[in-house]
């Protein structure tokens, strides 16, 4: 019952799976315990029946007050352990569920984020979750404890009295089949209501991000209506799911609890023919009383646990994801970057194609191109940021696939033109490089980054709070930020991808001061539009439509008559010299 399918279907732990067990035991011992307490009841009525009928006087009530009092103890006790079971156990199971996904997300190349929406993720590790937790606390052991003790009921009454088990439980199949019968249509309406929500959230988190831009262009009452829109759907096919399960749901209990008129009937007609006494009747009237509850809970937890599945779907896609693994130890000798006849496809889109050069240690090797060449590819595949290539990547001569990605990134400082900063001081964001670093030494990195100049200018100095991705700072002023964080890491290899690009003249000249500093003795692999940031550099490999064009130094390239190298300089130029007049 409780095998690998059990697992993957729930997308359960192997604790959760233990805690399911532990949850369906004490449910079958709180079942039986309630049992019991029928049994006082009948014992009960039927001294109460023989002292009317036999006029026999009550006697040994005290059995019964002693019994009562026992049951009570005992219902309250099973009752803890099953809420510890059910409810307790199971909160631990939704922080498992919750650390194992961010770990396993944590561990997967960028590959698998370009291919899936952030709203899609948050969604499954908080709404999914969240389904998944009502289940596992509210569903599982619950409903699989009921499963075995109703089981073991039904064969006593069956050796009691077929003709009445009969008539008391024919309508629990019945109304079971019914259920699972509606099971695809409940798993499509999930699906239909899930896909409907995450349009929802896609809609907000766009509106939200530009929120600017809507403004600027006067676009609110579009935007607005839009989303409008899209929450009344949502809620249309929220409805629409709901009230197609809730019709098959109370159909289905409707079905069952015919079993309580089957039951009189068939009872008095046994009565009538003497094949049975009035207290038998009444027996089972109380057993049905028992058994009913909590079967008419399990059909509504039966209609979650197939809605749920669609949840649980979405769970395991995240944890069956390839993750990047490798070996922990890394000597690589030096760290020369090479290429070796490296191709990739990006969705069956191939982006590289046969690419082979030498990136030397202590040397800025640029790579340049039109947009979409594989320019940043390149820069990815060689910190491993993605995987699933043809040929091979070497740092130090050493295969990057063959190394653990965090030991790999320990080697590596990186300076994109999309800066990421946390809704936190200045000292913070830097020190992100360096985890163990000192205020002295963050300090000292900010100065190198040239921060000090818009540093000082703010209320609390280095223990500003920046806002959220630094929204208090501009573009340039990030960037400082994100190369002091990198010059506090001071790794032996850099990638910097478009640093500068959206920068304006003065602030690119405070960063690429910045930048020299943190180029000093490090293997260095620089992405640009600009040309004239990589004409210093000591090697420039020239990347069109994914394979390499050109290769050598900035004098040679502009040198060759008719090299993509010399024409991306002579228009950047032309449109320098435009841009000037026009001013």
């Amino acid at each position: 019952m409780f095998g690998d399918k059990f697992k993957r279907k729930y997308a359960l732990t192997d604790k959760g799976v233990s805690n399911t067990k532990k949850g369906m035991f004490w449910t079958i011992i709180v079942n039986f315990v309630v049992m019991g307490g029928m049994g006082i009841l009948y014992l009960l009525m039927d001294k109460f029946m023989g002292a009317l009928v036999d006029k026999t006087p009550l006697s040994d009530m005290w059995i019964i007050i002693c019994l009562t009092l026992g049951f009570l103890v005992l219902s309250l006790v099973t009752h803890i352990q099953q809420y510890k079971a059910t409810y307790g156990l199971v909160y631990g199971e939704v922080k498992e569920a919750r650390v194992g996904l961010a770990e396993k997300l944590r561990k997967m190349s960028l590959a698998f984020f370009s291919k899936r929406d952030l709203a899609d993720l948050t969604e499954t590790i908080m709404g999914d979750v969240n389904r998944m937790e009502h289940v596992w606390s509210h569903v599982m052991g619950y409903l699989y404890g009921s499963y075995v003790s109703t089981a073991v009921v039904t064969v006593i009454l069956l050796a009691y009295d077929w003709r009445l088990a009969i008539a008391c439980l024919w309508g629990v199949p019945v109304a079971f089949i019914l259920l699972f019968g509606s099971r695809k249509l409940s798993e499509k309406n999930s699906r239909i209501t899930k896909n409907a929500a995450l349009i929802v959230s896609d809609g907000m988190q766009e509106t939200i991000e530009n929120v600017r831009e809507i403004h600027g262009t006067n676009q609110e009452e579009k935007y607005l209506k839009e989303l409008d829109e899209k929450i009344d759907n949502y809620e249309k096919k929220m409805i629409h799911g709901e009230l197609v399960t809730g019709i098959f749901v109370n159909g289905a209990s409707v079905i069952m609890r015919l079993g309580m008129a089957t039951t009189v009937l068939v009872g008095t007609n046994l009565i009538l023919s003497g094949s049975i006494d009035f207290m038998t009747l009444f027996m089972f009237l109380l057993v049905i009383t028992r058994i009913y509850a909590p079967f008419d809970q399990s059909l509504a937890l039966i209609a979650e646990v197939f809605l749920s599945e669609v949840s649980a779907k979405r769970l395991m896609e995240i944890y069956d994801a390839d993750i990047a693994t490798g070996d922990s130890d890394f000597e690589p000798n030096g760290y020369d970057i090479e290429f070796k006849n490296v191709s990739f496809s990006y969705d069956n889109e191939q982006v590289l194609n046969n690419v082979s050069f030498v990136a030397k240690e202590g040397e800025v090797t640029a790579l340049v191109g039109p947009s979409g060449s594989g320019k940043s590819t390149c820069a990815r595949l060689a910190a491993r940021l993605w995987d699933g290539k043809q040929g091979s990547i070497k740092l130090g001569g050493v295969n990057v696939d063959s190394v653990e990605p965090e030991v790999l990134l320990k080697n590596y400082s990186m300076v994109f033109q999309d800066v990421v900063l946390f809704d936190d001081t200045i000292m913070e964001n830097i020190r992100l490089g360096k985890h163990d670093a000192t205020d002295e030494e963050v300090i000292g990195a900010a100065k190198a980054a040239n921060c000090e100049e818009f540093v000082n200018k703010l209320p609390k100095g280095y223990n500003t709070v920046i806002g959220e991705n630094g929204a208090k700072l501009s573009g340039g002023e990030r960037q400082r930020i994100s190369i002091a964080r990198a010059l506090l890491k001071d790794a032996p290899v850099v990638l910097l991808d478009e640093a500068t690009a959206s920068l304006d003249v003065e602030n690119e000249t405070k960063v690429q001061g910045a930048i020299s500093r943190l180029l000093q003795n490090k293997t260095v692999l620089v992405i640009a539009h600009r040309m004239r940031t990589v004409e210093s550099a000591d090697k420039i490999i020239v990347l069109r439509e994914g394979s390499v064009v050109e290769e050598g130094t900035p004098n040679e390239l502009l040198k060759k008559e008719g090299g993509l190298f010399r024409r991306m300089r002579l228009l950047q130029s032309e449109s320098q010299r435009w841009e000037l007049n026009a001013e």
